[in-house]
């Protein structure tokens, strides 16, 4: 297992404020045939933003200060290779909290993550999930240099980058698409790093590897993992259940969720969850009352969903829909069927006019 030297921080702080959106019910005029959008009672969706001109190819999401940002792949190759009509490029665009564009910044690749530092001020963004992958650093209030490229120190696990998570400054990369060994084996292959950026280069530290050492949340068999397909990371609530303070990593096409406590350190230990679908992002809800957003990356849509949640639960982006996953047994429920291809989640906690 690579060796990490990184102080562990607890991660178990206040919760965000929220970004104030009033939900707007559907219509139930649907014909038999093609039941009309709908989620669960008790919760409404409307429609938050979409993203003029061409863009396309709407993934993931990430707030900073009362703005979020959302990636567009404009069909850019997962090595960066140039989308059928030759764009190379791939395009963030920043929205206020009322979801009118007021920013955009186009990056040389397919953006792949998105992460907000805010003691920077910055956006965190990968692009390249397969291979030929780097990273980009943009400031919204950067008049001059606003984006700034930086090139991996290395990366031993042979593939891209995928999500980015940051917490209290730490920020965390997503090691995607790993070389196995000529008998299918990830073993050795760093599956997260902590990435820190000097000059033009973004030094990557390894945190665990895919063959990490987990125990079944449902068996309670202990055994190396063979991660094949890292995807996307978040950290879980305090409040969930033996679960709390976890660093999450998804493993899309393994269909794995992995919780690993105090990440990088002697003490690290690692829980598997078997999940009944693939899943491209997770999303905890940390108040009974906020805002879900979610990236509909069919529509090019960003859509909001409002209502009475439970806290500490889990909602993902799976392969058939929005849904919500049991941390318990690993079943994804759909959550309506309003937003059928889901990509980034993230949740904001009501405020009711203070920050907690």
């Amino acid at each position: 297992m690579a060796k990490m030297s990184t102080k562990f921080v607890r991660i178990c702080a206040g919760t965000v404020a929220a970004v104030a959106v009033t939900g707007l019910g559907f219509s139930a005029s649907a014909s038999a045939a093609t039941p009309p959008p709908s989620v669960p009672a008790g919760f409404s969706t409307t429609v938050f933003a979409h993203a003029g001109g061409k863009l396309t190819g709407a993934d993931d999401i990430a707030r900073l200060g009362d703005k979020l940002f959302v990636g567009y792949q404009n069909g850019v190759g997962s090595q960066g290779e140039p989308a059928a009509d030759g764009t190379r490029n791939s395009t963030v665009v920043e929205f206020d909290k009322h979801g009118k564009e007021v920013g955009h910044w186009d990056v040389a690749g397919k953006v792949d993550g998105l992460g907000a530092d805010k003691r920077t001020g910055q956006v965190v963004a990968t692009v390249n999930e397969d291979g030929n992958s780097s990273a980009y650093t943009i400031d919204p209030d950067g008049k001059h240099h606003a984006v700034k490229h930086y090139r991996f120190s290395s990366l031993p696990h042979g593939g891209g980058t995928d999500n980015v998570s940051v917490r209290h400054g730490v920020v965390y990369i997503v090691a995607s698409n790993p070389t196995a060994d000529a008998k299918g084996s990830t073993a050795g292959r760093p599956a997260l790093y902590k990435v820190t950026f000097h000059g033009t280069t973004a030094k990557t530290t390894p945190i665990f590897d895919d063959n990490i050492t987990a125990t079944n949340l449902v068996t309670g068999k202990t055994g190396a993992l063979n991660l094949t397909d890292p995807d996307s990371s978040t950290f879980v609530p305090c409040g969930v259940p033996g679960l709390g303070g976890s660093l999450l990593l998804d493993g899309q096409g393994d269909q794995q969720a992995v919780f690993v406590k105090s990440w990088g350190t002697k003490k690290q230990r690692a829980d598997v969850l078997l999940l009944s679908q693939q899943v491209d992002d997770t999303a905890f809800a940390t108040s009974t009352e906020g805002t879900l957003y979610v990236v509909d990356s069919a529509k090019g849509e960003i859509i909001t969903v409002t209502g009475h949640f439970t806290k500490g639960e889990a909602f993902v982006s799976a392969k058939n829909g929005l849904g919500t996953l049991s941390l318990k047994t690993g079943t994804i429920t759909a959550f309506g069927n309003t937003v059928t291809s889901p990509k980034g989640l993230l949740f904001v906690a009501a405020d009711h006019g203070k920050r907690k």
